[in-house]
Formats: structure tokens, sequence, C-alpha cells
């Protein structure tokens, strides 16, 4: 069975919702890389060096980056080798699944939250300012407490003007406590504030904002690193995990961005936010191969639900949805 073949009767006449969110959501990169992919297969009768050559450019384009485009289309022409694949257009169902695969390889990291079973659960958001940073706290939350869990939101970001009072906004949205200190005030007492206040109250989840001032990146990578060791010593194990906002719209500088954070705090999980609002969705599968830091949310649309947990296949299905779904004779 052709990889098109098991992610059309998987997701094509499913009523799952998240799957069509990801149709929806990846729309932009699917009408600018699947249809030049359907372009490509169109104007080529056989699979040979120059289809493999223009092929690269498209990837390259969806900002898969360099590295991995090389690799994908070196397993491609191994495996078109090896199944005798003559018509360009069974390759499309062949690049499905290679994405899939790479991004399922060597998978240290779990794409599932980090959350305990027992006791207090501090998850550290990190991130430049701009990219969405406390919008995607205030959704976590929601979708954390509509699992049922006690919520209570730290503003480590004293800093940004307004910082404070947009995370106050989104626990009153959400029904989730916020600890806070004075605007400038030492982020790291903000945290022992907040971590004393999340034991005594019971809470479940801890989610705390930091500040994102690129520009003095020497000054946020050790301010950071401080507020991790308070973390460290108020709860043993914690922060359980680190996750980084990436703008996906930055398209190859997110991927610049993640290496810096991942130097200061070992970063265990991205969220790419804005993923609907960019053509270069590529990018998911860039950070997951060069970086080796699984995407655990995506940012797929505005509404509260809209941030959803990655999957590589549906992500897949949203980017070729138009060409599974017209697809006949897949075996």
């Amino acid at each position: 069975m052709s990889f098109f073949k098991k992610l059309k009767e998987k997701f094509t006449s499913s009523t799952d919702q998240v799957s069509t969110k990801f149709k929806e959501g990846l729309a932009k990169t699917r009408n600018q890389f699947s249809g030049k992919i359907n372009d490509l297969v169109s104007r080529y009768r056989k699979v040979d060096e120059d289809f493999f050559e223009e092929l690269e450019e498209i990837l390259i384009q969806a900002d898969v980056g360099f590295e991995t485009v090389m690799e994908i289309v070196e397993q491609l022409k191994i495996e078109v080798k090896k199944r005798n694949i003559k018509d360009p257009v069974e390759v499309q169902s062949v690049i499905s699944e290679k994405l899939v695969e790479i991004y399922e390889s060597g998978n240290e990291y779990s794409n599932q939250l980090n959350i305990q079973d027992e006791g207090l659960t501090v998850i550290l958001v990190v991130g430049v300012n701009g990219v969405g940073k406390t919008t995607t706290i205030g959704k976590l939350a929601h979708k954390l407490i509509e699992d049922g869990k006690k919520v209570m939101l730290a503003a480590g970001d004293t800093f940004r003007a307004g910082a404070i009072d947009q995370l106050e906004v989104w626990g009153e949205r959400v029904g989730a406590d916020v600890i806070k200190q004075a605007e400038g005030s030492d982020p790291a007492a903000v945290m022992y504030d907040a971590l004393q206040a999340a034991k005594s109250r019971n809470v479940d989840v801890l989610i705390c904002d930091t500040a994102g001032r690129l520009q003095n990146k020497v000054n946020l990578m050790k301010e950071l690193e401080k507020v991790k060791r308070v973390i460290e010593r108020e709860v043993p194990e914690a922060p359980h995990e680190v996750l980084l906002v990436l703008d996906a719209t930055t398209g190859q500088n997110a991927l610049i961005q993640a290496k810096t954070f991942q130097e200061a705090v070992r970063v265990s999980g991205i969220v790419l936010s804005k993923l609907d609002g960019t053509a270069k969705g590529g990018i998911v599968i860039a950070i997951r191969n060069e970086l080796n830091i699984p995407v655990k949310f995506v940012g797929l649309g505005e509404k509260m639900d809209d941030l959803q947990e990655f999957d590589a296949e549906k992500y897949v299905y949203g980017l070729f949805s138009d060409a599974i779904e017209s697809s006949e004779n897949l075996d």
C-alpha cells in the first residue's frame, strides 16, 4: 500500500477535527509547496537527475533546510531505484513518506508534554519578543485546564511594557491565577514567589513566562540561566519542560534562535507559532532534523483551541491533502 493511500484511509473520511485543523492551517504552505510539486511531476515524463535538482529547489524554498533537503533527496533516489519507480507522479507519495520518517527517526525526546503524575509540574517558556509567547502560554494553559489540571501562570517577563498585563488578561480568560511583581522586578524573584504559591495552593502545572530581549543576548541568557537555577533549587528535577516558542513566519531565522536558546537552557520542545501564516511550513522538518528537538505544539490559527499537539502524519496530510484526496490507483 502506498503512503498516500494509508493517509487517505486514515484522514480523508475522518471526523477527526485535528486533521482538519492541520489541513486548514497548512493551506498557505500547501498552495506553494504542493502546487510546485504538482507542476514538477506534470512536466517530467521520467524521474531523472534534472527532476531531483528541481525538487531540491522546491524543498529549500519551503524552508525544509539545506542539510535536510540533501538527506531527503538522497533517500528518495535510493527508494525510487529500489521500487523501480518510473512515473514522477508516484514520487509524491514517497516524498510524504520520507518527511514522516525523517521527523520520527532518532527521536530522543517525546512529543508529549512531560506532565508529572504527582506533585507540581513546572514548564518554562522561552523565546524572543514578538513570537507569540504570551498568547501561546494562554492557549497552553487553556488546553491543560480542559484536561482537568489546576494551572498557575508566573509573569516572569518583567521588562517588556504590558507583558504582565497581557498575561493577566489570559489568566482571567482561561481561569488561571497569575503571580506577578512590579514591572522591572527581578524575574528570578517572581519565579521564587510563584513556586511557593504553586506548592501552597496544590497547583498541578506552573507555566513560567520569561523575557525575550534578544538585542541584549548575553544578559538575556544569563537571566534565563538564573531563573532556571531558582526553579531547580525549589522543585527537584524541574523545569520538567523548557518550551521554546518560534515564529514559523521567520523561517530559517527560527533555527538560529533555537540554537542560541539551546546553548543557554536545554530546550526540550518547540512550539511553532503562526504556522498558518506562512508558506514555508517546511521549517518543522528542519528544526527536528538539524537540532534534534521535537516540535511539541503548532499554532494553526487565532482561536483558543488552535494550539495543537504536533503529529507528523497529520502535518504531512496537511501538506499533501489535495494530492492525497484526488489520487487514484494508489496501490
